[in-house]
């Protein structure tokens, strides 16, 4: 029953993650819109520093979100340690935790860049795209990061129930 009820979670799950690959390709067709849009309007360096804000988020949120999941792993198996744990394996997740914890928090002032260059780009849109162009500019970046933090989330929780799933049929005898 345990494992039939995993697997329909997974099944739900990848069905999910169909939708929202769907959007994301929706997303990306609209970015390629903007993109010709921004191209036509701006001057060739504000098209290249639009062009690189959109690539580095990706880039940045993608690496921010890695790197929590794999801490929030680390301190979850730190959390599960006990007295029977060896030495040296408490000194790897205690050290992993330490360096897991510097690079999110390096990711986290990429971020806090990436965040000045979107108002920077944000300024030069503005020159030149209408109100309801830049809203729809910005609307396609909270979109994009909705996207991609679900994305991710969503490939956290099958991992983590594909884990389960696995671990539960080699328990079985």
């Amino acid at each position: 029953e345990l494992m039939a009820g995993l697997q329909s979670r997974l099944q739900v799950l990848w069905e999910e993650q169909e939708l929202v690959l769907l959007e994301v390709r929706e997303c990306a067709k609209w970015g390629e819109e903007l993109e010709v849009l921004v191209r036509d309007l701006c001057k060739p360096q504000e098209f290249e520093r639009y062009m690189m804000f959109i690539g580095d988020l990706e880039k940045v949120l993608s690496l921010l979100l890695c790197l929590s999941s794999r801490l929030a792993r680390v301190k979850n198996a730190l959390s599960r340690m006990d007295g029977n744990t060896e030495p040296e394996e408490k000194q790897s997740l205690n050290e992993r935790h330490q360096l897991l914890s510097r690079q999110r928090e390096d990711a986290k002032d990429l971020k806090e860049n990436l965040d000045r260059r979107e108002r920077v780009v944000s300024g030069i849109l503005a020159k030149y795209l209408t109100e309801q162009q830049l809203q729809d500019y910005q609307h396609f970046v909270q979109v994009k990061t909705s996207l991609l933090i679900e994305q991710k989330d969503l490939e956290e929780q099958i991992k983590f129930l594909e884990e389960q799933l696995e671990n539960l049929k080699q328990s079985i005898p």
